[in-house]
């Protein structure tokens, strides 16, 4: 199919409105009964070959070990047990209220308690609504959704192919639940004290130097889907630095600057794939060579054929 096919928010901005609800529900399941992870890498979801998954989860939290699945081909909700049994319910004609306690039951059928903490959303406009009140958010079409998942798939794996340059630590490409956005971020070795009124959250998660890189699909700030790339904490004289290619800039996002690609633009382009590279390239050196990292020494070239390998 094609390469970054068109998805504008206004096109299925109620279905997402819905679906980042369903997925905040699924979320807070996996935040609860996963193991906790440094910068939050627990958190996450990871695209699969017909949607996003939690991955396993439970033991140590007391229950068997389950996932729970969004399937954008069948479009279907699939929870499952390492005894593997499963429960599922269409996506399709549901209200957040709706699906919540269709999930609470599928994973009771499992023998999984599925409870969480905090069952609102989680920096959204109604942050302050239980889901289970919630039948407000009930759009759900299917070819946008399936749109979304596609559009998801091939971004991962760009920046998947982007992650394999870097041989520092880096984190893996994963899909934000909170934030509806799919990202990878490289850390430098050198610590950043964060002071203890930023929170346990942004203590942790950026207790490092950090360029961060990703993809979101628009919101009411920036109404468009966009490539982007941050660097945390920011240095001085940032946004001097060029970006690639010349479409792509810098704007101000309330705490620092984003280096934004649009995805129309990188669309446009002769080669999307080459583009998309490009500038997250560019936005890399920006923010880490001001910050001072060995940008030699980190580099990890793509392409080499391991002689072992080579071999059999």
């Amino acid at each position: 199919m094609e390469l970054f096919p068109a998805i504008p928010l206004d096109s299925w901005y109620d279905t997402k409105q819905t679906l980042h609800r369903f997925e905040q529900v699924v979320g807070k399941i996996r935040l609860q009964h996963s193991p906790r992870r440094n910068h939050w890498w627990n958190v996450p979801f990871h695209v699969t070959g017909r949607g996003i998954t939690t991955r396993p989860m439970g033991l140590v939290d007391g229950n068997p070990v389950f996932t729970v699945d969004f399937d954008f081909v069948g479009h279907r909700l699939v929870a499952a047990n390492l005894d593997g049994r499963t429960a599922s319910f269409p996506l399709q004609g549901h209200s957040v209220a709706s699906f919540y306690l269709g999930l609470q039951s599928a994973l009771d059928s499992l023998g999984v308690d599925g409870s969480i903490p905090h069952a609102t959303p989680f920096d959204l406009p109604d942050t302050g609504r239980p889901f289970t009140e919630d039948r407000e958010h009930a759009a759900y079409v299917p070819e946008h959704a399936t749109r979304y998942w596609q559009v998801l798939s091939q971004v991962a794996l760009i920046l998947e192919e982007f992650a394999a340059g870097f041989s520092g630590k880096t984190s893996p490409v994963h899909h934000f639940w909170h934030t509806f956005d799919i990202a990878v971020t490289r850390f430098s070795p050198h610590p950043v004290p964060q002071p203890r009124e930023a929170g346990q959250l942004v203590r942790e998660a950026y207790s490092r130097e950090a360029v961060s890189f990703g993809f979101w699909f628009g919101d009411d700030h920036i109404p468009e889907p966009c490539f982007y790339s941050y660097t945390a904490p920011e240095p001085d004289g940032l946004t001097d630095r060029r970006l690639d290619p010349p479409s792509a800039e810098w704007v101000s996002s309330g705490h620092g600057h984003l280096a934004l690609l649009r995805y129309a633009d990188a669309r446009k382009s002769p080669d999307p794939r080459a583009t998309v590279l490009e500038f997250l390239e560019s936005a890399y050196r920006a923010g880490a060579g001001l910050a001072g990292w060995d940008l030699d020494a980190l580099a990890c070239p793509r392409g080499i054929t391991d002689p072992y390998l080579a071999g059999r």
